[in-house]
């Protein structure tokens, strides 16, 4: 008996997706450096990871009725810009939003076209949804003589979004798997280097593999590194080729090892040397000792939060991406996470910086990014999945940290990058004037400090404000909807509408909606900039937030980090 049941389980053993995937892309130039032997993904069942949503989500009649109508708004924000996308850019990257026209930096591949793919079906506008898988299908990405490829940006954005909108119509459209793989296949080449550390730019040639770049970089981006896991994986598990899988799954092997031997142990600078050719590592610290970097914020984010994710991603038969994120979560929290001082003392948390000189001394500055607040619902998440409470109570007290940014300014959103005043103690912190205005300015006497604040209008617990836009950016909203989705707790929904109708308006324009100049003004200027993540990402998150909690469960999809929701193995 006990064999049979071993029998039936291998014959039914996990895959991770259930279609038969046939595509030829076409020939493959020859690797210049290939490997001998491919990683593969894990084939064993997948572990059980326990639940992230609350399922204790109670709404009234009033409230399904207000929620709903917030809905109706969003979708129709979203349909707007669509409009103003179709009108004045179709299949170009972005669009300008108050001259019209377009931008094209990212190869003229339709950036917002694929990267709106699964926000169109996920507000359940389909026919926009088809017309534009028509508009995807005209896309050459072999076609890029003479354009510098991001490897990041193209993966995250492109490929993430090709494969997610794959994935959530069901795999019935075909086509969206078949242009995912032709692009792979251009982006696979920045794999193929003499220590397999990927090259962060891709010159592709079809007709002139010579003219491709073959080298690491000495001064890679971390996030560039680290965020590539969660697309080439899925890629793997839906066509059943490992190549994808073991192109990243060694860069993951390098940061590994090297994790517990940087200057901040546990944690990884911001720009690492990824052209090291030695037996022990593949990646180190940037020749010439200079200042090393260590934050959650700009060039280092998304290969944090990926770590967890990849986990999930491989139905938690790989302790390596657990283990890789205690490692760094606790250093995290002794060095980057500051209480900040705030009048009402306010029990919340932001995450600031380390610089390590080359003698060894660290620096710790409360610089806080927009950029960093995606640390809430990532921390938010990881407690979930690990059963680590403490996680769970730091990543609310991050997201609701960024809530009190964007409360705190004139506009009612978060400038890009400013400094706040740290408290001497996380567990008690009183509002002190002196405090802040030394903070601001410790030369001055009190009176010119006050002038200077009046005049570049900041809020008290605002030292500096060191870029004062908004440029669309979700990861703020990103955090408020993770945590509604795991507490159900109607304060991040409020909170979250809060922020929608101060950045609607704000930004909004005749065509669409645009970054703006300076959130510390009550009319900030407009930039006519729009990238791509408005509507992949920020008003997919508003939406998402507002939307029944089965639609893009947080237990069957991973987001990638631009809000792209790939389908986790079960």
């Amino acid at each position: 008996m006990i064999i049979f049941i071993y029998l039936v389980r291998l014959a039914f053993q996990f895959k991770p997706y259930q279609v038969e995937f046939n595509y030829d892309p076409g020939p493959v130039r020859p690797e210049l450096y290939p490997v001998s032997k491919t990683l593969t993904l894990p084939r064993g069942w997948p572990a059980k990871i326990p639940k992230i949503q609350s399922e204790l989500v109670v709404e009234t009649p009033q409230m399904a009725h207000a929620r709903e109508g917030r809905l109706q708004e969003l979708r129709a924000t979203f349909q707007v810009t669509w409009r103003g996308y179709r009108q004045e850019a179709w299949g170009k990257d972005e669009l300008r939003p108050i001259s019209g026209g377009f931008k094209t930096p990212f190869c003229g591949w339709g950036a917002t076209l694929v990267d709106s793919l699964d926000t169109l079906w996920i507000m359940e506008l389909y026919d926009e949804f088809i017309e534009a898988v028509r508009e995807v299908q005209k896309i050459d990405f072999t076609g890029t003589e003479g354009c510098q490829i991001n490897l990041f940006e193209t993966t995250i954005r492109h490929l993430g979004g090709l494969l997610s909108a794959f994935d959530l119509s069901g795999g019935e459209y075909y086509i969206l798997i078949e242009k995912a793989v032709e692009l792979a296949e251009v982006l696979f080449t920045a794999f193929d280097t003499p220590n397999r550390m990927p090259t962060p730019f891709l010159v592709w040639s079809a007709t002139n593999p010579d003219a491709n770049n073959h080298e690491p970089s000495q001064s890679s981006v971390l996030a560039m590194l680290g965020t590539l896991s969660l697309e080439f994986t899925r890629l793997s598990q839906i066509t059943g080729n490992d190549k994808y899988f073991d192109g990243i799954q060694r860069v993951m092997n390098e940061l590994e090892k090297w994790q517990s031997q940087t200057s901040l142990p546990g944690m990884w600078p911001a720009i690492v040397d990824s052209a090291i050719f030695n037996q022990s590592f593949a990646l180190g610290s940037p020749p010439g000792g200079s200042e090393e970097l260590f934050t959650l914020g700009a060039l280092a984010d998304s290969a944090y939060e990926y770590l967890p994710k990849q986990y999930m991603m491989l139905g938690g038969q790989s302790k390596q991406y657990r283990n890789m994120y205690e490692r760094f979560v606790e250093v995290a929290k002794e060095h980057l996470f500051f209480r900040p001082m705030t009048i009402g003392n306010k029990d919340i948390l932001l995450s600031g910086t380390v610089k390590k000189t080359a003698n060894g001394v660290a620096r710790f500055s409360p610089d806080v990014e927009h950029l960093s607040c995606f640390t809430g619902g990532m921390l938010a998440i990881a407690g979930k999945i690990f059963n680590r409470p403490d996680d769970v109570t730091q990543g609310r007290k991050l997201a609701d940290g960024c809530v009190w940014a964007y409360q705190n300014t004139i506009s009612g959103i978060m400038p890009e990058a400013f400094t706040a005043v740290p408290c001497e103690n996380k567990s008690y912190c009183c509002w002190n004037e002196k405090a802040w205005y030394d903070a601001v300015d410790p030369v001055s006497d009190p009176g010119t400090v006050r002038w200077g604040i009046n005049s570049e209008r900041l809020s008290p617990g605002f030292a500096k404000v060191k870029d004062k836009r908004y440029l669309l950016r979700p990861e703020a909203i990103e955090s408020v909807f993770i945590l509604y989705r795991i507490t159900g707790d109607e304060y991040w929904r409020e909170r979250g509408w809060d922020m929608f109708t101060a950045i609607s308006a704000h930004t909004k324009t005749q065509l669409a909606h645009s970054a703006i100049d300076n959130v510390l003004v009550p009319s900030p200027g407009k930039l006519d900039e729009m990238e791509s993540f408005w509507l992949a990402e920020t008003l997919k998150y508003f939406f998402l937030l507002y939307s029944d909690p089965c639609v893009v469960s947080l237990d069957e999809y991973v987001f990638n980090t631009e809000a792209h929701p790939l389908k986790r193995p079960s």
